[in-house]
This record gives structure tokens, C-alpha cells and sequence, in this order.
């Protein structure tokens, strides 16, 4: 909305030497008796003619305002007060000539007069007056120098002097020296000046002007400050508070336009409100405050859409325009603002009045407009100062009317008025910039109207030459290049040549950069410069344009918001970009967004809508487009809607007209693709004909309606066989292949087209020409089409098809072959769902099919019927081609009976014989026999052999068969599964029906029910399946209706649902089943006669179902009063399902209802559900040998739970702030958002109960957290699944870096469950892994493997790295916080020795631990690998005497350390009082007692009261040579020799005592394990003899 503010007395105040009021106080004949008693000459006269000139000056200022405050125009008036300013003019010219230079008052007249001129001025607008007002006001200002104290209020008029000529002529000198001049006299106006309030006035005025000029934001900064200064020196009931109050509300109310600062807009309100209050009925501003305060509401509307904004808007502009009647300046924007608020209103609230009352009012507006403009025309002719201005008012309203209501004639007149314009400001003319521009727009908008190239040029020539007025500094230079790139664009629309569309590219991007946020036309220069962006794109797909235009429209939108006029272009635009972006990319996300842009652009065109059509063809190409991706039938419905609409709405000669004529045809020839209703083929045919009559040759797309038409003529060929059809096809085809010479994009189309046709018709006419030029063009096809576009693999599948005729004709098996990889290829770039799937599926299974009777190989066979399998899927009952799938899928089944026909009953030959007639159908009814006929043979075979294949193609047969026989086409039978709700549909329709062809069917039909009922009962007996009893019931009841009492066939059905109800009762126990069955059993025997074979069997079935009436309990289901029994199974039941629960978590939550259960509450949820009573039921009756086992699998199935393993963050919810209470009713932040997360993750792998340790425990309890931290490995360990979050690993992001896996408690949590899930930051499967188990399993052979596992890991605590290995190594050890961590760990491992006996955890590197010094201080002591297992030593090595012999406890500390250290065994002091040795020494062929005389009876390694017992094996040194010393380490390498031993090298920090034969006898001692000797899992039992011989 351009809203034009406005204020009463809007020019700059000027400042009166006398009170306003003092023409009632002074009689003006007195002065004029003074004036003439004073003779020309007397000294006096001077005086007295300056005194009678105030005061006319008075008066004509005070009865103006009497004039303006009655909104009366009363020439008399009017004519009596122009008299008096004259003739004050006059006087004061007199009273000038009086005072020469030098006079010391002559500045005082000079200023008068000065003033009088241009009071004048602005009455007449005479521009003589304002001129010489000026220099009359310069040389005042010469002679009231510095410090005068006149030399303010000179400053001061000629700064307003200066504005008035800036606002006629617009002369930016005028203004900036203005500004200057205001600003002077501001400085000589102190805050206590009784003018300085004006002085600040009528600055900010100066300075805003300028702002609108510039644009400068200072200015307007500047303007606001000043207004704010004026008004606070003008309070309440001061004279110009109001005037104060409506330009500091104008200045905002700019400043919230460029900035969109609303607390800017709301004062602007405040204010606009405050100024109407002082202006009450009567008074002559109220007109411009209503107005104004209506602009600004309007304003807060567009910003917020609060509907009492527009209504008070409305009903202030209602005010105004009374205010305004016609005649009035201010009518006419009044009329304009009025009716666009009504409009906005019809947008947002849809009544009509409102839009008819717009729609007159803009009427009015204009009419009255153009009408005014046209008066002052006459009045200033050519030559006259005005006359350029009063052409360029009339050209601007001229130019409205054109734009609202489209009437060419006034466009005409606006070109011929700018050009008059233009020849009136000449090259140097101020205005010379904007008349070029205004014509050259003129011009465009012709060019778009009547497509007249010379328009066209003009205007960029012109554009090219305002632009060079205008530089890049200038305020209008960015919509001079705005304009330019917009006719440089249009031209290229219209020639094609790229170098314009190149500088459009270029001068747009310009545009856009002097056009920065918050400007004003920023969104109109990122739309334009996205527009050419995407032609670009067009012409040369570079992706890097496209991806650039759809930023910038994003852009432009987000600056036009609902209820922007130009939002709808903006989505227009931005959905064409992302369809494009689609057809290139492929992006499904694309294709979505450009359909809901697309809806919502719909929406803001509605009826009358200019664009209505252009949005109603873009969705529906939108949808098109969809309906080829997903397939979705409703899509094409609506495309074809929109386009029809849009049709409607571009008659005979729109220039749009052709578009939609094709895409209408081209939806509705794929819709009878999808349904083959000949209706919509003829239709296509009529539009594309249309089409191709308003393309005449020579036009672009002229080969495209010759394509299109030949499209359609060829599926009408193939429909109704016509030869004119095909003729007339193959005849375009040539004709749109010759329009497409080599390296034109659409040749190959042309290719496979014409390829498709001439293949038709050598099958239609056998020309073997024909099938020769089918397989060149669909080879030339091929080559060019690029791997990747969509219709290479429809080409592929028309040469696959070509050839297979070809090796029909000729039988070269080279093209079989290459037909078959053909279509393989096809089949790989087809994408699902699309309407060639089918096609190539069915041709691939027919190329197998030859194959296999070319060479016999019966995997083709077999892959030829999976194929046809699959193509009948897609083309379901109704599909055009879906008796052609069934008969040659008849065909390759009946090929494979014939292959094996040993397996076929020889009495069953004669059907089997009757079933070829399959190879030649003639009706689907011949089909639909044949098909049952074979369907019989299998379900014979499957009776003899057992096969559930046979019996499940049996059922697919039947179906097929049944299909065939409806009345009519069947859409919603798509899937075996829906079977039975069609049939139970149809049979009811064939049974109430009296159509004779209906009954006719009937029998057939029935008979293929009743098939297939016991085909369903067979495989439920098989499969166990309660869905296929369920429809073989469904069926026989059915079958049943259409046998009434009477029909032959009765008995039999009755015998059959009674089987049906039986086998049901043995699964499910429903007493009612039974009597059922009894009932049919028992009419069946009163329909059949004895000694009929079917009377016996009635007659034992029903025995039998008696029998089990009598003899077998039938629980009572909704009785609470259970037999005893019964309360059996339940406790039987209970009891197990606490046994199961025993090691599952005490606690866990209920992931349907989000609620925290104890033991009793999960009992109780599994006894209210299906499955208990199911159960039940099943106990009741089964064998109790097989109840126990039942029940386990049942229960353990319901109680199955899921973990969370996660690391702990902020505002995790504890066991007190879930307990009772549904956590999906809680706050999503935080802590419980990840909860309900992992509950709903849960749920969707249909698990019913999920845990987390941060509210399944009751940390408050000692002995129950410690309980959980004891049984926590084992109940990961039991999970059916562990859902691990990775909080830290973003959607894209890697686990590597999570810190999960350096946390200690997340090891157990990854070790131990058997199945884990990752998902990451936003709870999305990690990286899209579709894997139903992401982890790989985590071998640790011993505990030494867990600790390193261990090792790299860190708790919040540190004693909790010990305790959450606990449930690893399955030990319970008090949980003691506060303990040291050293502590901690090395209790952990004393029990971990004790209980196992493993000894290789005391391998490790670092620093010791204060619990004992065999054992690590940290847990990262463990981070190094163990060595590889040495070499198994030879049998002169192996160990032959076991002795026991003193040792030198120091000498063997040392070299054990050393000898530890050598073989990375040990590496770390021994305290003396810490270890017991049990050291065997060893010696060649000598045995002595010992503790334990072989390696079986040695103790396992224990810890016991801080002692560490471990047996040693010791090695008796026999030699020690020192090799090396280093003195810089220092250290000291020796080589050792001992028994039992290799030579072994070892380094010491010390220098080793040892002196062969003294009493100290070295030693080599290690501690004894059972993998020195390597793994065996019998070592414990092997002797030492079978040791010594290995």
C-alpha cells in the first residue's frame, strides 16, 4: 500500500513579526488615511507604508486560515484576501524603494517583502515570486551579520524560501543549502529562544525530505531526534503541538517502512492518535488525522493481521473521505486507501460487499484523478513553466487506470504523454533521468501488452540512458538497473539471444547489491535476478544458477509475507525452481515443497485472480509429476481437474492456451495408461490435435505437439487395431524426427518413438523393412540417451522388444541374448512404481520363456514366472494389459508341467489336455478355465507330495481365475490379502441379483469359492495360520448363501464350513464353533442319503464332533468362577512368569501408556492382556506335556524389555518423578524428552517394557542400588534389545568420537546385551543403518581382555570405574561410596583372582597400588595388549623333575623383577610380606618331595587377608654372563642360562651380585598358569607324563 501522509499546513512554519489576531485590532482605514496623509517625498512615508503592508499581510493570513477552517470556497472571499496580499506586495515594494542601502531598516523591508513574495508563491505559484523572495532574503541576510539579532529569522525564511523552491523544482542544491541554513539558525537559537522550537521543526523537515532523496539512514535518525526535541518544547495546547505530533509520527512511521521496527510502528499509532484528539469535529486538520492514524493501522495490520486494525482503518478512512468530498487534493487518496482496505478485507474475511465497494471506489479514484489532472493541462499550455508537470500528473493517473482495469487506449496515451515529457526536459534537465526512465517503463509494459520488438529495444536504449545520469551513488540508480536487467530478460524471452540474458545476470546482480537488507525493494531485485538465475539455468544447466535462483526466492519470500501483493509470484516462482531442481536431481524433498508452494500460491489467486490460471497449471504439472514418481492415481484425478480449469480460463488466443492443451493430454493419456477408459485416450487425441493446429511448422515446439499427437494415435492403434493410426503415428514421428536433427535433446525420444511404431506395424503387417529400420533407430536411440536419463530404460525395453521380434523372424540367438541384458539393464533405471515397470518385467519373462524353448534350461523357466509374477502384481484386475500377464503366465506354468509331468496324477492328463487351450485363448473366460484347471493339478500334487509351493501357486491361480470371472472390473483387489473382502462382497451381490448373464456366472464362480476355501483350509492346517481358517470360513459361508435348500452342491458346503468350524474350535476352544459345526454336520445328513460315500463321511465327522462335546472340558471364558483345573493353569502361569521375571529389572516401564511398574503391576498388565487369555485358552486343551513349554514361550515373549544405555546429562528424571504418572503427559525438555524418545523407539520394535537407570532405580536405596549394579550385566545380558543414544554424534556425524565409548559404565552396556541398536543426536538410526542388530561380537577370552576394555573409559566418580565391572566379571562385592578408587579397584581384582584363578590381569605397566602392590593404582595400567603366547617350547626344554629348594628371597625379587620385565610379565616392586611362593624347582632327571607333584594339583592363585598366594614354577640359574654396560642409563645386560630354560638376555638398572657356587643360587621364578603350557580344554585332567610328552 503506497499510503501518502500527510499533515495540515505541511510546509515549513514560518515565524509572524505581529500576532495572529491583529487584523481584529486594527483599523486598516486608518492606516491607509495615515499612508496617504504622508505625501510622496515625506520622511514619514516609508514608515507608514510598511505599517499599512503588515497589516494587509495580517489579514490575509488570518482570513486564509478563516477559509481553510471553514471548508468553504467562496470566490468573494477568496478574491478579497489575493487583493490584499497584492496590494501588501505592492507596499512593500514602495517601502523598499523608500529605505536605499544604507538604511537602517532597510533589512527589515527587504525581509518583509521577501516574505510577501512568498506567501504569494504559495498562493499562485508564481516562480518569479520565489525567486526573487530568495535573493530579497540573501540580501537580508548580508546586512544582519553575525550576531544580529535579526540574523536567525533571516537564516531561518530563506531556509524555507529555499525548501519551497526545492519541493516545485527539485534542485538538491536548493535543498542542501536549506539544511545549512537551518542548521545555522538552529546554533543562534539557544533552548530558552522562543523559536528555536520552529527552528528544530522545520530542520527535521529538511532533513527527511533529503532522506527521501537519498535514502541516507543519518538523516532520518536525525529528523526523529529533532521532532522529539520540537515536541517537548511544544506541549499540550501549544499552537503547533498537533503539526509536531503528526511529522514525528510521519518520520517513524518511514523509518518502521525501511527498518520494520515495530516498536516504531506502535508510537507512530500513539502519536496519530494523540494528534486526532486535538483535532475534533470542525476542525480543519481532522481530515489528515484520520487518514494518516488509518495508513498506520493498515500498516500494523499488514504486520500482525489483527482484524480490528483493518476495521478501525476502514472506519477512518470512512471519516476522512467525508471530510474529503469531491474537489478536495486529498480526495482522491482517500478514495484509493479506502478501497484498498476493503480489499485486503475480501482477502482475509471473503465478503463480497467488500470487494464491490473496492472496486467502485478505485473507480471513482481514478476517474475523478484523471478528470483534474486534465484541467490544469488547459490551463498551463505548452511553454508554460508547469506544463511538464501537469503531462506528468496526467500520464501517472492515466497510467493507473491502465493498470486496473487494462484499457489499452490509456497506455497509448501514457506512451505519447511521456514522449511529450521528454521533449520538454532535454538532456541537462533536472528531470531528464526520471522522464527517460518513465517512458522507458511505458514502453516495456507496451511491449508485454502488444509484443511490439521495437517497444522493446526503446526501452533498454532508454533504460541504458537514464542510467548514465544516474550513478551509483544516485538514490534511483538500483531500480534504473533493476528495469534495465527486466527488459534485457524480457528480450531474451523473446529473441533467445544469451548475451542478454548474460547482462541481465549482471546488471541484477548490481541492482541487488544497492539494494541492502531492510530496503525497500530488496525483494523485488532478489525475485528478478532468481528469474533470470533459473533461465540461465535453463539454457545452460549450470546446477550452481538453479541452486542460487531458489535461494534467492527463498529470500524474497521471507520479505513478502501473507498478505504481500506480490507473495503468490514469489511461491509461483520458487515451486517452478524446485520442480526443475527435481527434474534434474531427482530430490523427492523437492517435489513435495513444490507441490504445497504451489497449493498455497492456488490460494491466493482465487476466482477473477489475474494468475488464477498460471497457478492452477503449475500444481497441476506439479502433481503430474508426482502422480510419475509415486504413482498415486488421486494425484493424476486432480491434475487433470486443475488443468481443465485452467483451460477454461485461456480461451481461443491466449497465449498460454497451447500449454495447457498439452498437458491436459499428455495427464489424460496416462491416466488411461493406469485405468484404459477410451474416453480419456480420445480425449487426449482431440486436445493434442487442437494443439498441434495452433503450432504451425516453423514454431520451437512445434516437433513436440507432432510427438505428442503421434503418442496417443499409437495407443489408439493398439486399442482398436486401426491401420490409419498407426500410419498417421509413424507419419508425425518422421516428421518431429526430421525437425530434430543430430545434437537436438529430444532426437532420441524421436527415435524410440518412431522405433516403437514401425515394430507395431511390422507386427501388424510383417514387413520385414519395417522390423529392420525399428532395430537401427532403437540402437541410434540408445547411444543417445546418457546412463542416467529417465527414458533410457523405456528405450532400452522398445530395441529389447524390436529384437526379440527379430529373432522370431530369423531366430539369431544373438538377439535373444542381447534383448534379455536389454532388459535387465531396463528393469535397474526403471523406478518403482512407474507404468514401464510392468511392461519390462512382462517382456523380460517373455524372453526367458524363448529362451528356455530355444535351449532348454529350466532355471529361465523359472525366472520367466517370478518375472510374470511380478508384472501381474503391477497390472492388478481392470489394468489393460492384465489378461495378457495371466494367459502368458498360464503359458511358462504350463510349460513346467509339461517339463515334469511324473508328477501329475496320469487320471488327470484329459484336464491337463483341456488346459492348453490356455496357449490360445479366445475369451478371459477360456482363461479363467484354464487357470483353474491348473490350479486343481497343483493342489493334487501338493496332497501327494506335500509341497507348500504347489499349494500357495494353487491359491494364486485360483485367484487370478476368479478375477477373471467378475462381472466387471475390480480395482480394489490389488493383494491376495484382500480377497475376501471382495469375494464377500461380490458372492452377496450374486446371490440377491437376477441379471440372467449374472446367474449364468454364478455357478463357476461359486465352484472357484469353494476351491479356494479349502485351499485356505489346507494351508491353515499346514501353516498353523488362524488367518487363512479365518478365510476359508469366510469363503464357505458365502459359498453356503449361493446354495440355497434344494442345489445339489448343498450338502457338500455345509459338510465343508463345518470342517472349517471344527478345525477353528481345536485352535481357539470356542464352544460355539463346535455346536456350529454339529448343526451344519447334522442338515448335511438329512440332505444325503445312506450308503452314499458322502453320507458315511457326514456321518463321521459328526461322531467325532459329539464325541469331543462329551469328553472334553470347554473352559468358560467370561466366567470368573474357573473349575480347579483352571486355577491351576493360572497359578502354573503365575508361578513361571515370576521365575522368568526373577532376573529381569524390578522395575520397568510400560512403553504403550508411559507408566513406571513394579513386579505386581507387570503381572497384572500380562493378565489383562490378549495374550493371557489366549493362553488360557490353549492350556486348557493342549497336551500337558507341552503346557509348560507353552507357557514359557508365551510369557517370555510378553516380558521381552528393552535398555537404555546413554550417557547422563542435565535434568535426567528420577524414580520419584515418573512414579505414578505417565511420562508422556510430562515436560519434553531435557531429560525427559530423551526418555519419551527411547519409550517410543521401544514401542515401535513392538517391545512392551523398556529400562532406564536413571528412573528404574531407587537410588535413594542403598541395597537396591547395589542390587542393580550387581545384576546390571546380566539384565543387559537378557534384553531383547539395547537402544544405545548417542547424544554427542550429530545425523551425519561419525561414533568414533562419542564419548560413550570412553565411559566406564557404557562398557558393560555394550558388551553384554546380545542385541544393540545406535541411534544418534536427533534419535535417528545411526547413519540410516537398516541392519536389525548393529553390533559386531566383543570376544574377551579372559579377564585381562575386560580390564583393557576397561581401561580407556572414565566415570563421573572414580570408584565407579571398579563398580561398573562388577556384573562383567558376575561378582557381588559390597558398593562402598566414598572408598578410594585404588581401593576400590583393588578389591576387584582380589576377587576376581580369587574367583577364577586368572592370573593374567596382573599383567600390566604402571604405577602400583597402595591395596597391594601386585595390583595397579589405576585402571588405565591395563591399556597395553598382551603379548603374543610364546612358541611351544621343544621337547629338550620341557619341564622333567619337580623339586622344592631354598631360595635367596632377595636375589629373587631382583632377577624376577628383571626377568618379568624381559617377557612383559611382571613390571612392578613385590613387597616381601605380600607373596607366598610355591616354587618348584626344576632340574634335569631328578625327582623330590614337593607340596604338589604335578601341575594338576596345584592350587589356583588366591588373595586372602591383603596376602597374594600364587604357585610359581622356579628355574635354577646354572650360569650368569654380564654382556654390556651403559653407563649413561645406567644399565647392565646379562645373559642368563638355566634349567628348563633357552638362554634369556635381561637388562637390570643395577649392577647383579652373583658369584658362581656361593650359598645364594639363583633362581628364575614365574608364576605358574595353565596358558604357558598353551590353550587346551582338558589341561586340568592331563597327566604329567602326557605333559612331558608333548
Amino acid at each position: 500500500m503506497t499510503s501518502r501522509n500527510y499533515i495540515p499546513h505541511k510546509r515549513a512554519e514560518s515565524e509572524c513579526v505581529y500576532p495572529e489576531n491583529i487584523a481584529r485590532h486594527i483599523d486598516v482605514s486608518r492606516k491607509r488615511a495615515e499612508s496617504e496623509r504622508f505625501h510622496s517625498g515625506h520622511i514619514n512615508r516609508d514608515i507608514a507604508l510598511t505599517n499599512l503592508a503588515k497589516t494587509l499581510h495580517a489579514i490575509y493570513q488570518q482570513q486564509g486560515k478563516d477559509i481553510l477552517s471553514g471548508l468553504h470556497h467562496l470566490t468573494y472571499a477568496s478574491q478579497a484576501v489575493a487583493a490584499d496580499l497584492e496590494e501588501a506586495v505592492m507596499l512593500g515594494r514602495a517601502a523598499l524603494q523608500l529605505r536605499p542601502p544604507g538604511h537602517p531598516d532597510r533589512g527589515e523591508t527587504l525581509h518583509n517583502l521577501a516574505e510577501y513574495l512568498r506567501m504569494r508563491f504559495q498562493k499562485l505559484v508564481i516562480v518569479q515570486d520565489l525567486d526573487e523572495a530568495i535573493e530579497l532574503h540573501r540580501e537580508a541576510l548580508e546586512l544582519h551579520p553575525s550576531r544580529h539579532p535579526r540574523r536567525s529569522l533571516s537564516l531561518h525564511c530563506l531556509s524555507l524560501c529555499l525548501l519551497n523552491r526545492y519541493d516545485h523544482q527539485r534542485v538538491v542544491a536548493d535543498l542542501e543549502e536549506a539544511i545549512v541554513l537551518g542548521r545555522a539558525a538552529l546554533e543562534l537559537r539557544p533552548r530558552d529562544h522562543p523559536g528555536r522550537d520552529a527552528s528544530l521543526y522545520n530542520l527535521a523537515c529538511d532533513l527527511w525530505r533529503r532522506f527521501h532523496k537519498g535514502t541516507e539512514k543519518q538523516d532520518l535518525e536525525e529528523a526523529i531526534k529533532l521532532h522529539r526535541e520540537a515536541l517537548k518544547l511544544r506541549p499540550h495546547g501549544h499552537t503547533h503541538h498537533s503539526s509536531s505530533l503528526h511529522s514525528l509520527a510521519l518520520c517513524l512511521s518511514e523509518r518502521y517502512d525501511r527498518q520494520r521496527v515495530f516498536t516504531d510502528l506502535e508510537e507512530a499509532i500513539m502519536l496519530r492518535r494523540a494528534a486526532l484528539e486535538l483535532c475534533p469535529p470542525g476542525h480543519p486538520g481532522r481530515g489528515a488525522s484520520l487518514y494518516n492514524l488509518a495508513c498506520d493501522l493498515w500498516r500494523r495490520f499488514q504486520k500482525n493481521t489483527v482484524k480490528h486494525d483493518l476495521d478501525e482503518a476502514i472506519k477512518l478512512h470512512r471519516e476522512a473521505l467525508e471530510l474529503h468530498p469531491l474537489g478536495h487534493p486529498h480526495y482522491s487518496s482517500s478514495l484509493h486507501c479506502l478501497a484498498l482496505c476493503l480489499s485486503n478485507r475480501y482477502d482475509h474475511q471473503r465478503v463480497l460487499v467488500d470487494l464491490e465497494e473496492a472496486l467502485t471506489l478505485g473507480l471513482a479514484d481514478l476517474q475523478e484523478a484523471i478528470m483534474l489532472r486534465c484541467a490544469p493541462i488547459e490551463h498551463h499550455p505548452p511553454g508554460h513553466p508547469n506544463h511538464a508537470v501537469s503531462l506528468f500528473n496526467l500520464a501517472c493517473d492515466l497510467w493507473r487506470r491502465y493498470s486496473n482495469y487494462g484499457v489499452v487506449d490509456d497506455l497509448e496515451e501514457v506512451v505519447i504523454l511521456r514522449y511529450a515529457a521528454l521533449e520538454l526536459c532535454p538532456l541537462g534537465h533536472p528531470d531528464h533521468g526520471v522522464t527517460l526512465y518513465n517512458l522507458a517503463e511505458c514502453l516495456r509494459i507496451r511491449f508485454q501488452k502488444l509484443a511490439v520488438v521495437q517497444d522493446l529495444d526503446k526501452a533498454v536504449e532508454l533504460h541504458q540512458a537514464a542510467l548514465q545520469l544516474r550513478p551509483s551513488s544516485h538514490p534511483d540508480c538500483s531500480s534504473s538497473l533493476r528495469c534495465l536487467a527486466l527488459c534485457l530478460s524480457h528480450r531474451y524471452d523473446s529473441q533467445g539471444t544469451v548475451s542478454d540474458l548474460e547482462e541481465a545476470v549482471t546488471v541484477g546482480r548490481a541492482a541487488l547489491e544497492l539494494c541492502p537488507p531492510g530496503h525497500l525493494h530488496r525483494h523485488i531485485s532478489l525475485f528478478n535476478l532468481a528469474c533470470d538465475c533459473w533461465k540461465r539455468f535453463r539454457k545452460q544447466d549450470a546446477k550452481h544458477d538453479l541452486g542460487e535462483a531458489i535461494g534467492l526466492h527463498r529470500a524474497a519470500l521471507e520479505l513478502r509475507p501473507v498478505g504481500h501483493l506480490y507473495r503468490s509470484s514469489s511461491l509461483h516462482w520458487l515451486s517452478l525452481c524446485l520442480s526443475s531442481r527435481y527434474d534434474d536431481q531427482r530430490v523427492v524433498a523437492d517435489l513435495e515443497e513444490a507441490v504445497t508452494l504451489s497449493r498455497a500460491a492456488l490460494e491466493l489467486c482465487p476466482l477473477g485472480h489475474p494468475d488464477r490460471a498460471t497457478s492452477l497449471f503449475n500444481l497441476a504439472c506439479n502433481l503430474g509429476t508426482r502422480f510419475q514418481k509415486q504413482a498415486a492415481i488421486q494425484d493424476l484425478d486432480e491434475a487433470i481437474k486443475l488443468h481443465s480449469e485452467a483451460l477454461e480460463l485461456r480461451p481461443s488466443g491466449h497465449p498460454d492456451r497451447i500449454l495447457s492443451l498439452d498437458s491436459l493430454g499428455l495427464c489424460l493419456s496416462n491416466r488411461y495408461d493406469i485405468q484404459g477408459a477410451v474416453t480419456d485416450l480420445e480425449e487426449a487425441v482431440t486436445l493434442r490435435r487442437v494443439a498441434l493446429e495452433l503450432r504451425v511448422p516453423g514454431h520451437l515446439d512445434y516437433g513436440v505437439s507432432l510427438h505428442n499427437l503421434a503418442s496417443d494415435l499409437r495407443k489408439r492403434f493398439q486399442k482398436q487395431a486401426a491401420k490409419d493410426d498407426l500410419d498417421e503415428a509413424i507419419k508425425l514421428h518422421r516428421a518431429a524426427l526430421e525437425l530434430r536433427s543430430s545434437g537436438h535433446p529430444d532426437r532420441s525420444l524421436s527415435l524410440c518413438s518412431l522405433a516403437v511404431c514401425l515394430s507395431d506395424g511390422y507386427d501388424h503387417q510383417q514387413v520385414v523393412a519395417d522390423l529392420e529400420e525399428a532395430v537401427l533407430l532403437g540402437r541410434e536411440a540408445v547411444t543417445l540417451f546418457p546412463p542416467e536419463h529417465p527414458i533410457r530404460g523405456v528405450a532400452l525395453s522398445s530395441l529389447a522388444r524390436a529384437l526379440r521380434t527379430r529373432f522370431h523372424e530369423q531366430c539369431v540367438t544373438g538377439d535373444l541374448e542381447e534383448a534379455i541384458e536389454l532388459l535387465r539393464a531396463a528393469i535397474e533405471l526403471t523406478s518403482s512404481g512407474s507404468p514401464h515397470q510392468s511392461s519390462s518385467l512382462h517382456l523380460l519373462a517373455l524372453c526367458l520363456s524363448d529362451k528356455y524353448n530355444s535351449q532348454q534350461v529350466g532355471t529361465d523357466l523359472e525366472e520367466a514366472i517370478l518375472l510374470g509374477h511380478a508384472a501381474l502384481e503391477l497390472r492388478p484386475p481392470g489394468h489393460p494389459e492384465h489378461v495378457l500377464s495371466l494367459c502368458n503366465l498360464a503359458c511358462d506354468l504350463w510349460t513346467k508341467f509339461e517339463k515334469t509331468p511324473n508328477t501329475l496324477d496320469p487320471d488327470k492328463s484329459i484336464s491337463l489336455h483341456r488346459a492348453a487351450s490356455v496357449l490360445h485363448p479366445t475369451t478371459p473366460s477360456d482363461v479363467a478355465s484354464s487357470l483353474f484347471e491348473l490350479s486343481l493339478n497343483l493342489w493334487r500334487r501338493f496332497q501327494k507330495q506335500v509341497m507348500t509351493t504347489d499349494l500357495d501357486e494353487a491359491i494364486h491361480l485360483a485367484t487370478y481365475a476368479l478375477e477373471l470371472r467378475l462381472p466387471g472390473p475390480c480395482y480394489s483387489v490389488v493383494s491376495l490379502e484382500q480377497l475376501a473382502n471382495f469375494t464377500r462382497a461380490w458372492v452377496q451381490t450374486l446371490a440377491q441379483g437376477t441379471n440372467s448373464d449374472e446367474l449364468v456366472m454364478l455357478d463357476a464362480a461359486v465352484e472357484n469359492l469353494h476351491t479356494l476355501a479349502n485351499y485356505y483350509r489346507s494351508r491353515s492346517r499346514h501353516h498353523r495360520a488362524i488367518c487363512d481358517l479365518n478365510t476359508a470360513i469366510t469363503l464357505s459361508r458365502y459359498v453356503l448363501q449361493a446354495r440355497p435348500a434344494g442345489h445339489p452342491r448343498r450338502p457338500s458346503s455345509l459338510h465343508d464350513l463345518a470342517q472349517c468350524l471344527a478345525d477353528q474350535f481345536h485352535q481357539q476352544s470356542t464352544e460355539a464353533d463346535l455346536d456350529e459345526a454339529i448343526v451344519l454336520e447334522q442338515e448335511a445328513l438329512q440332505l444325503l442319503i445312506p450308503r452314499d460315500p458322502a453320507y458315511d463321511v457326514s456321518r463321521h465327522c459328526l461322531t467325532a464332533y459329539l464325541q469331543m462335546k462329551i469328553s472334553v472340558p470347554v473352559p468358560l471364558m467370561a466366567s470368573d468362577t474357573s473349575g480347579p483345573a483352571h486355577v491351576d493353569v493360572k497359578q502354573l502361569i503365575r508361578s513361571i512368569a515370576f521365575e522368568i521375571l526373577k532376573n529381569a529389572p524390578t522395575k520397568l516401564l510400560h512403553t504403550q501408556t508411559g507408566i513406571l511398574c513394579n513386579r505386581d503391576a507387570q503381572i497384572s498388565h500380562f493378565k489383562s492382556s490378549q495374550q493371557y487369555n489366549q493362553l488360557l485358552s490353549s492350556c486348557a486343551t493342549c497336551d500337558p506335556n507341552e503346557r509348560i513349554s507353552r507357557i514359557h514361550a508365551v510369557v517370555s515373549a510378553y516380558f521381552q524389555y528393552v535398555m537404555l544405555s546413554h550417557r547422563c546429562g542435565e535434568g535426567e528424571p528420577l524414580l520419584r518423578d515418573v512414579e505414578g504418572r505417565s511420562i508422556y503427559g510430562m515436560s519434553t525438555m531435557v531429560g525427559f524428552g530423551k526418555l519419551q524418545t527411547f519409550c517410543l523407539r521401544a514401542c515401535e520394535h513392538d517391545y512392551l517394557w523398556a529400562w532406564s537407570d536413571t528412573c528404574c532405580i531407587d537410588k535413594d536405596s542403598s541395597a537396591e542400588l547395589q542390587e542393580a549394579i550387581g545384576s546390571m550385566f546380566t539384565w543387559y545380558r537378557r534384553s531383547a534389545l539395547t537402544i544405545v543414544h548417542l547424544s554427542d554424534v550429530p545425523d551425519s556425524g561419525s561414533f568414533d568420537t562419542s564419548q560413550w565409548f570412553r565411559r566406564g559404565w557404557t562398557l558393560q552396556e555394550l558388551l553384554a546385551p546380545q542385541c544393540v541398536l545406535f541411534f544418534n543426536q536427533s534419535w535417528s538410526l545411526y547413519r540410516d543403518l537398516a541392519a536389525s542388530n548393529h553390533k559386531a561380537d566383543a570376544r574377551m577370552d579372559d579377564a585381562r581382555s575386560r580390564l583393557r576394555w576397561a581401561s580407556e573409559r572414565r566415570t563421573t566418580r572414580p570408584e565407579d570405574i571398579a563398580y561398573s565391572l562388577f556384573g562383567i566379571f558376575n561378582l557381588h562385592l559390597p558398593v562402598l561410596y566414598g572408598e578410594s578408587a585404588e581401593n576400590a579397584l583393588g578389591r576387584l581384582v582380589a576377587e576376581i583372582i580369587s574367583q577364577s584363578g586368572d592370573i593374567s590381569i596382573l599383567d600390566w605397566v604402571g604405577e602400583p597400588s597402595p591395596f597391594h602392590s601386585c595390583f595397579p593404582a589405576h585402571i588405565t595400567s591395563y591399556q597395553h595388549p598382551l603379548p603374543s603366547p610364546p612358541a611351544r617350547p621343544c621337547p629338550e626344554e620341557q619341564l622333567s623333575t619337580v623339586v622344592r629348594s631354598p631360595i635367596s628371597f632377595k636375589i629373587q625379587r631382583k632377577l624376577l623383577k628383571s626377568f618379568a620385565a624381559a617377557l612383559q610379565f611382571f613390571s612392578r616392586p613385590l613387597k616381601r610380606s605380600s607373596i607366598t611362593y610355591h616354587a618348584p624347582a626344576v632340574r634335569p632327571a631328578l625327582f623330590a618331595p614337593s607340596e604338589f607333584h604335578s601341575f594338576t594339583e596345584a592350587p589356583l592363585p588366591r588373595f586372602i587377608n591383603r596376602r597374594l598366594i600364587l604357585p610359581c614354577v622356579a628355574h635354577q640359574v646354572t650360569a650368569v654372563q654380564l654382556k654390556s654396560v651403559d653407563p649413561r642409563a645406567p644399565s647392565y645386560t646379562y645373559e642368563i642360562q638355566a634349567y628348563g630354560l633357552r638362554p634369556l638376555v635381561i637388562t637390570l638398572p643395577s649392577e647383579l651380585a652373583y658369584a658362581p657356587g656361593s650359598e645364594d643360587t639363583l633362581q628364575l621364578v614365574r608364576p605358574w598358569h595353565s596358558q604357558l603350557l598353551g590353550p587346551s580344554a582338558e589341561l586340568y585332567s592331563t597327566t604329567e607324563e602326557q605333559l612331558r610328552l608333548r
